[in-house]
């Protein structure tokens, strides 16, 4: 009891922390040099493991092993080779890691397909030859082969001019301006056919009479109300097509519009009044144009415009 109370007593110290003894630090030296003993007869066991057979060392490959690392202070330190074995260790197993990865790209590339080239459709009938047969040949060749001519060829001949061959005359198309031979029309002493005829703003009331041809405008000649020669050919036209410019006279009273105003509303009063002294002439005179009233006019002028459709010039500024 008094030897355990010393030992307390000792271990008590005024400021109220426990000192280990002599005898608790001994036991715990002992302690530390025991794992450091252990770990001694661990390596230099390591260290004398007999060499592996030959025939099981062909087997397999070497694998280099790594020194037996330096001991300091009891902890274990790598060498210098020791690191150089194991980053070569880790290089290689990268390297066969991406050589396998290549390896399946380029399988999988090899077992795609090839996408096939875009063809250029091909265009019906491009392998036919072409066989134009001339006009007047049989083309199977049945019968005398009869000499094919051109009709639009250029004859030559020595000594004479040069001529285009005969063309063949078209019996289909018929000329307009040909006078119409089925018309009919009573020419007696008191024969009258009055019509009205209506250009633009203007218009003509006619009056058709058996005489010798003459035109009484306005109390005035043709010539005279219309001087210029085109207008008179128009005029003229209705009753030159019947074929009777020659055997009727034409009286007309004109008011309103210009004199190209004027000029159609009379040839449209005579082609009407045509028409009434024969309906039949009805076909011929509506495929000549004649009996069409011309309803073309002037635009009206629209607000804000110099005239129909002419806009003010644009100013940005």
């Amino acid at each position: 009891m008094a030897e355990s109370e010393d030992n307390r007593d000792e271990a008590e110290q005024p400021d109220g922390h426990a000192v280990p003894t002599e005898d608790a630090r001994e036991i715990a030296g002992s302690a530390e040099d025991a794992a450091l003993e252990a770990y001694e007869e661990a390596e230099e066991a390591t260290v004398d493991v007999p060499p592996a057979e030959p025939q099981a060392a062909a087997a397999a490959p070497e694998v280099p092993q790594a020194p037996p690392a330096e001991v300091h202070e009891a902890h274990a330190v790598p060498g210098p080779d020791a690191r150089e074995i194991a980053g070569s260790a880790e290089d290689a197993a990268l390297e066969a890691y991406e050589e396998a990865q290549d390896a399946a790209t380029t399988e999988d590339e090899e077992w795609e397909e090839a996408p096939t080239p875009r063809e250029k459709p091909a265009v019906p009938g491009a392998h036919l030859e072409v066989d134009i047969v001339p006009e007047g040949v049989d083309p199977l060749g049945r019968g005398e082969t009869q000499e094919y001519v051109d009709p639009y060829a250029i004859v030559e001949a020595e000594g004479e001019v040069v001529e285009e061959a005969e063309q063949p005359e078209e019996a289909d198309e018929e000329v307009l301006t040909e006078p119409i031979s089925t018309a009919a029309i009573d020419l007696a002493s008191g024969a009258r056919y009055r019509a009205t005829g209506k250009r633009k703003t203007a218009i003509a009331r006619v009056t058709l009479r058996p005489g010798s041809g003459t035109y009484l405008i306005n109390g005035r000649t043709l010539e005279q109300h219309f001087p210029r020669l085109t207008l008179q050919r128009n005029i003229r036209q209705p009753l030159e097509t019947v074929g009777y410019h020659e055997r009727m006279d034409v009286v007309a009273r004109l008011h309103g519009g210009g004199i190209s105003a004027q000029a159609g509303a009379l040839r449209h009063g005579v082609s009407r009044a045509l028409l009434e002294a024969d309906p039949n002439l009805r076909g011929e005179l509506k495929r000549r144009g004649f009996l069409t009233r011309d309803s073309r006019a002037k635009e009206r002028k629209k607000a804000g415009l110099k005239k129909a459709r002419k806009r003010p010039q644009f100013s940005k500024r």
